[in-house]
């Protein structure tokens, strides 16, 4: 443990900080805690038969107020999200030996069970509503301006000259690493082609832009009686809507139990579409994000950028892991592009 992660220390925690925010001798629990440069810590706070979430951030004032600004903006247009809580001086933040804390209420519930289509069908309409209450959010005075907005077909093309190099290297190592790589490259390259093919039509001025949540995977989605609650807002942005779909989807159907799965894809878009529009290139965008071989990419490339000093196993398991799922991802695509072209009359 680093001399700084010594500072996170549950006495000092509970002498310093919890009565800054009204919590005096209440109890406290780690919950989370990720000791990499950029530290954080998740604590349970119990006071009065009440319990409260006091985390400490990893970024920033500036970056804290925009995520502040995006949360109370949903709030106050009636999305489910905790609201942070002031401190005995009326900030919604504490500074403490250089780190960052808030607060906020417990939020009780289950995390969206992505094998539930009730859940899935409860979670996307969240989502939609997010995004469209939020087509004009504007963080207050003082925040860092975050902003994504990836040129997306730029992206994916530098992605894809990195699989062509990552072979070129494969052919030269012929480790056992690298023979796993050739022997999957095929159905990993075709993805791509597919991917960049897909993204060269997106219009970007013809995306749908709002305050997007950035990582909006099942853990961050509590369901308590049929109320969706949103939590961690750490990656926050404002950006295009068909990237935090895209990504919730490909969370979802790269598992076994979902596994790349036309019909749902199909329910999920259109839940989306009973409470937010999705032009032709938000569903191009999301077509060419779910198309591209992201693990097999970023895996192998992380792999010959360390071959000398990484845990050749460890890396040889993590990328065996879905690997015998490319040629399903494959054939969903295509049976995508039929679908979009046939039901959404999207033209490629």
């Amino acid at each position: 443990m680093s001399n700084d992660n010594k500072l996170i220390d549950i006495d000092n925690i509970k002498k310093y900080i919890l009565p800054k925010f009204f919590l005096k001798d209440a109890d406290i629990t780690m919950v989370k805690f990720k000791d990499t440069e950029k530290q954080r810590a998740v604590f349970k706070v119990t006071s009065n038969n009440k319990n409260y979430c006091l985390k400490k951030v990893y970024y920033d004032e500036e970056n804290l107020l925009f995520v502040y600004s995006a949360m109370e903006w949903l709030y106050r247009n009636n999305v489910m999200v905790p609201k942070l809580l002031p401190s005995i001086d009326n900030n919604r933040f504490i500074y403490y030996e250089d780190m960052l804390f808030i607060l906020n209420p417990w939020v009780e519930g289950e995390k969206c069970n992505f094998d539930s289509i009730t859940d899935i069908r409860l979670s996307i309409k969240t989502l939609a509503k997010l995004h469209k209450c939020s087509k004009n959010f504007k963080p207050i005075p003082g925040s860092t301006n975050r902003v994504g907005l990836e040129n997306y077909y730029l992206s994916i093309n530098k992605h894809f000259n990195d699989i062509l190099e990552t072979a070129n290297l494969a052919s030269t190592y012929k480790d056992k690493f690298s023979k796993l790589y050739l022997n999957n490259l095929d159905s990993n390259l075709s993805l791509a082609k597919l991917s960049l093919e897909i993204a060269s039509s997106i219009d970007d001025s013809n995306l749908n832009i709002s305050l997007c949540h950035g990582d909006y995977v099942n853990k961050n989605i509590l369901i308590n009686n049929n109320d969706v609650w949103i939590i961690d807002f750490d990656k926050c942005k404002k950006d295009y809507c068909a990237h935090d779909l895209a990504y919730f989807l490909r969370r979802l159907l790269k598992r076994s139990t979902t596994n790349w799965n036309p019909a749902l894809t199909v329910d999920i878009i259109n839940t989306y579409l009973k409470v937010n529009n999705l032009t032709d290139s938000d569903l191009k965008y999301i077509l060419a994000y779910l198309a591209f071989p992201q693990k097999f990419w970023k895996i192998s490339r992380d792999y010959y950028k360390n071959i000398n000093k990484c845990n050749k196993n460890s890396f040889i398991a993590l990328f065996t892991k879905g690997l015998d799922r490319s040629a399903d991802q494959l054939d969903y695509i295509n049976n995508m592009i039929e679908i979009f072209e046939t039901y959404y009359n999207i033209k490629f």
